[in-house]
């Protein structure tokens, strides 16, 4: 008997089983007669959320429309065989089930793929290949079917009076800003003008990160790969970025060396196209290093989101307004680092009016105000010639879910942009700074600016 057999007479025969695999497993991985039995199944299960007996099963096939008789024939000779029961473990038939469907995915897109290139396909073009692919990397088993209020109270308190896993900052002000770091399943977002430091910040994070024994993922679709590397030497190296090209290898080979035996971590660098990539591209992108290099990120940087695509309203082109689409490309974001339960990092461009402020807003996030919407924290970066000729930047907390947005909502930190690092600032961080503050988000101003958007 093969796993197709075995996976069949299980979902026919063990409840528990069934209600595990089933929602995730699709007819169309079955071949032949399992399919169509598969199918008969999952009618049966809908209409009476049980599993059929033989003898109930077998009256269903003989009511059932459409059968070939061919088809029809066989199910009638295999079923006595399908409905014997047999003692297996339940653990590693859903592991094996899981694989399963995996390989069936990607041989399906695989043969539907032949058929778009071969030009047989009734529907799809060339343009489909990537999301095909995509959603059949993309296959996994979710059993977690959310949170039972007034039954799982026990583990709800265990989660309060445990520390949450939070992935600390170099910098004494973030740390004290996100008590502690940021958290799984989170989306963080830095918002300057051009030049200010969007990508530095990013860079150094990733350093900073790297250094920690924690593997990264920076995802570029700005910098050429080898520029965001360049960026991340300089910092860690402690080497000015003018004179990494006048290095010599054996100095830096033995900076890089050292550096290997201080850190557990990786650091994975993948430039795309701007504006060609989006959250399945991502999404394939982790599953294939998880396959060729056994590598799983425990943070992600997105540089950045204004140049990322959508999954969702890509086809839609011009039809779509800026707000939806850059909203739909941070839920998109968010719902990565759901997915795989890491925090994600990306940056967005303020507003031409924002990058000559000297103070920034929420309304002067560039394109659409949808992102602060979806965002766990978001952050300004502001620059003056003032801050420049001390070696600082201004961070401004625009949102934040980890703690009060109103506590140190502003504060300074050192920047070194010879060594693209960031530091904390000498003395005290808020001295001289602005206490009065006006709205973090100037409700006219959003409205005015965008009043001639429609929400799709």
């Amino acid at each position: 008997m093969n796993i197709e057999q075995v996976i069949l007479r299980n979902l026919l025969v063990d409840d528990s089983f069934m209600r595990k695999v089933m929602p995730f497993v699709k007819p169309e991985y079955f071949e032949g007669v399992y399919s169509r039995l598969f199918k008969e199944v999952c009618k049966f299960v809908g209409k009476y959320n049980r599993l059929p007996t033989l003898e109930s099963f077998k009256i269903e096939l003989d009511e059932a429309t459409a059968m070939p008789d061919d088809i029809y024939n066989q199910a009638l000779e295999i079923l006595p065989e399908i409905f014997t029961a047999e003692e297996i473990d339940q653990e590693w038939l859903v592991d094996k089930t899981e694989k399963w469907c995996q390989d069936r995915a990607v041989f399906n897109a695989i043969m539907e793929g032949i058929s778009i290139i071969d030009g047989k396909h009734q529907s799809l073009t060339k343009n489909a290949l990537p999301d095909l692919l995509s959603d059949a990397l993309s296959v996994s088993f979710d059993t977690n079917i959310g949170h039972d209020y007034i039954e799982d109270f026990s583990k709800r308190y265990d989660f309060y009076q445990a520390d949450e896993e939070k992935m600390p900052f170099d910098i004494d002000m973030l740390n004290t800003i996100t008590k502690g770091g940021i958290p799984n399943k989170s989306l963080n977002v830095i918002l300057a003008g051009t030049g200010v430091g969007k990508s530095l910040a990013m860079c150094h994070f990733a350093g900073s990160f790297l250094e920690q024994g924690k593997n990264v993922l920076y995802i570029s679709m700005e910098m050429a790969e080898e520029r965001v590397a360049e960026r991340v030497d300089s910092n860690i190296l402690d080497v000015p970025i003018a004179q990494l090209e006048t290095m010599s290898k054996d100095a830096f080979s033995e900076k890089i060396a050292r550096l290997k035996k201080n850190t557990t971590g990786k650091l994975i660098v993948k430039e795309y196209p701007t504006g060609s990539a989006h959250s399945g591209h991502f999404r394939a992108l982790l599953n294939e290093l998880k396959l060729k290099k056994k590598f799983k990120p425990d943070i992600i940087f997105v540089d950045y989101i204004n140049i990322c695509a959508s999954s969702r309203m890509k086809a839609m082109g011009g039809s779509i307004n800026s707000y939806t689409y850059i909203k739909a490309i941070a839920e998109e974001l968010r719902g990565l680092a759901m997915e795989f339960h890491i925090p994600v990092f990306t940056a967005t461009q303020t507003t031409r009016s924002g990058f000559s402020n000297s103070d920034i807003g929420l309304e002067d996030t560039s394109e659409s105000f949808g992102l602060p919407a979806t965002a766990d924290l978001m952050v300004a970066l502001i620059s003056t010639e003032e801050l420049e000729a001390q070696g600082q930047v201004m961070v401004k907390q625009l949102k934040n879910r980890y703690n009060d947005v109103n506590s140190n909502k502003r504060f300074v930190i050192g920047i070194d942009r010879a060594r693209m690092r960031l530091m904390d600032a000498e003395g005290d961080p808020t001295a001289g700074l602005m206490k009065e503050d006006v709205p973090v988000f100037d409700q006219s101003k959003a409205q005015e600016k965008y009043s001639n958007f429609t929400m799709e």
